[in-house]
């Protein structure tokens, strides 16, 4: 695994470094670095606009009981595409701004979250949030109950 994923970063490198030169030798050494560093300032700008609609989208589904599991992936897929858009080079500034698209995003996020393995998650007021239906079923030692705590009021005679 560490040796593909060393490969893999040894390739992208040696990759975006040859297109930097033939674009740099095509048009010129200082606008191909004034395209690299504008496409960094504007994928960051757009990521970071993106990222906060994201955020209103999973609060709203969590304030409904829902659970956001598709919304956290595209979330994760928006700190991938940041990374990809703030690295210098073409070939990972093109592969930020697909994955800036939506529609893109949510059918890569969709595929993901198809195969990840989900237990049953219910929003239960008793619970304060989020539980595990599937928690602890094979636990013979739990006993479900409810508790009230009563606080001492004390009242001090002087």
């Amino acid at each position: 695994m560490i040796v593909k994923l060393f490969l893999f970063i040894a390739f992208v490198s040696l990759s975006e470094i040859y297109v930097l030169v033939k674009i740099g030798s095509f048009i010129g050494a200082v606008p191909t670095i004034v395209l690299v560093i504008l496409s960094a300032i504007i994928g960051s700008a757009v990521v970071r606009y993106q990222g906060l609609q994201l955020f209103s989208d999973i609060q709203s589904r969590l304030a409904k009981g829902e659970m956001p599991g598709q919304q956290l992936i595209e979330g994760m897929m928006l700190i991938i595409t940041g990374i990809l858009l703030i690295v210098p080079g073409f070939i990972t500034d093109v592969c930020g701004l697909l994955l800036l698209q939506p529609h893109l995003r949510r059918k890569f996020s969709q595929a993901l979250f198809s195969k990840i393995i989900l237990h049953n998650m219910f929003r239960d007021p008793r619970h304060n949030g989020f539980y595990n239906s599937n928690a602890n079923k094979n636990d013979k030692d739990i006993i479900e109950g409810e508790f009230e705590r009563k606080d001492d009021k004390r009242i001090d005679k002087k």
